[in-house]
């Protein structure tokens, strides 16, 4: 490979980085450039760490036989089967002996001595070529804190001395382009984690300034647990917090499988929004959401059952209206959510399940946007006064078509007596 290429592969690289193109792509590019330069490399691997409350890092491999790039998330290699994996790799082998490189000869009597490399000189690769490229101290985000590479060749000849050369000097290229991407997807993931998507989005737009909102007309969500307080009074410590995600895995991931932005954690109460462009669809989303959590809580409780453990039901209020969405806070620490009368009423009438006994409670302007429910009825639950708001509002209910209770009207007397003690009904 001439200089004037290593200089010509380095630029695209850097160029690269500077776009935010993605990791397959930017590996893509190298090899086949790389190649088309004399340097035949026949399979390449980029593996860096990430920030994720799932995966631990990410992996991109090429190889000249595969017509498909392949990329894959891989899980704490911190205990179990992959962490003995782990403990074989080359890339183990550099950390632990302070190595920034090492070469195994593969298809010249050299050993196969780490793990996977029996099944590359089986495939035919003669050579074989692992690096680490460290970052400072002071860039570490989580675990991320190496560039990890190998590059095997099945030329005959194996790597000449002058492709090693250019491999040394074009990888960190590469994994400044990765690192590039690599960080603007840890910035999503972080933001997404605890902004929540559509808070997320607005803010790596550049929504972040003190007092910036936007007024919007949303459904309002607010959901949480039946006897939480005294279920996780009676739990030993260490089982309150997998108790409590259990439920919570529940509740968001309805809410984002109906299209629905999770704004706030609150203990064991979750605050969400459902926007679109017309209110019916929004209501439509959080009705969807509140079937899928159903489904959702059934079978958790099932397998919590089975498994001895205590279980729980999800009270839901549906609420919609006007309400201010943006940053909210001092100058140095600012909250991404929504504010306004809609916001407390949400939460009172989220409360008033434990009242009626009804797992989920609807607001009269939700009920009058919402699309019928096909397999549920709406019931009235009559008028109930919320406390800090100055009006009466009816509220309703979901209840089964088979199970529609059949009450005998009251007589005037029975309905004077009801009425005052609804609407003196405080929370």
């Amino acid at each position: 490979m001439k200089i004037s290429d290593i200089a010509r592969i380095a630029s695209w690289l850097t160029a690269q980085g500077l776009k935010g193109v993605d990791e397959l792509t930017i590996l893509h590019g190298f090899c086949m450039q790389c190649r088309a330069a004399g340097l035949r490399i026949d399979r390449g691997l980029a593996l860096i760490d990430t920030l994720h409350p799932v995966y631990e890092g990410r992996a991109f491999q090429w190889d000249s036989s595969e017509p498909v790039l392949s990329t894959f998330e891989y899980m704490s290699s911190a205990e179990g089967e992959a962490s003995e994996n782990w403990r074989r790799t080359a890339f183990h082998h550099l950390r632990k002996t302070h190595q920034n490189e090492l070469r195994r000869r593969l298809g010249f009597g050299e050993p196969a001595d780490f793990f996977k490399l029996d099944l590359l000189q089986e495939g035919g690769h003669m050579d074989y070529v692992a690096l680490i490229h460290r970052f400072a101290e002071a860039s570490h985000i989580g675990d991320m804190d190496c560039f990890y590479s190998h590059w095997t060749t099945r030329d005959a000849n194996g790597f000449a001395e002058t492709d090693l050369a250019a491999l040394r000097e074009l990888v960190p290229y590469l994994a400044l382009a990765i690192k590039s991407c690599t960080l603007d997807r840890i910035s999503r993931t972080i933001a997404e984690v605890y902004l929540g998507r559509d808070a997320a989005r607005r803010v790596l737009e550049g929504r972040i300034s003190r007092g910036r909102t936007d007024r919007i007309s949303a459904v309002l969500w607010f959901s949480d647990l039946r006897d939480y307080t005294r279920i996780t009074e009676s739990l030993p410590p260490d089982e309150i917090i997998p108790f409590l995600n259990d439920y919570a895995d529940a509740v968001i991931t309805s809410i984002h499988e109906a299209e629905g932005n999770v704004l706030k954690l609150i203990g064991d109460g979750v605050m969400a929004i459902f926007k679109a462009e017309e209110n019916e669809e929004a209501c439509h989303r959080a009705l969807k959401a509140e079937h899928i959590l159903r489904d959702k809580i059934d079978a958790l409780n099932a397998r919590r059952q089975a498994e001895g453990k205590p279980t729980t039901e999800v009270y839901l209020g549906l609420h919609t209206g006007d309400v201010f969405y943006g940053n909210i806070g001092s100058a140095n620490r600012l909250d991404f959510t929504v504010i306004g009368p809609a916001v407390n009423e949400v939460a009172r009438i989220a409360s008033l399940c434990r009242v009626v006994d009804r797992s989920v409670v609807m607001s009269s302007p939700f009920v009058a946007s919402a699309p019928p429910p096909s397999d549920r009825e709406v019931v009235s639950l009559g008028r109930y006064a919320l406390r800090g708001v100055k009006a009466a509002q009816e509220l309703f209910t979901l209840m089964p078509v088979a199970e529609k209770p059949r009450r005998p009207a009251p007589d005037i007397e029975e309905a004077d007596r009801m009425a005052p003690t609804r609407l003196r009904a405080r929370l």
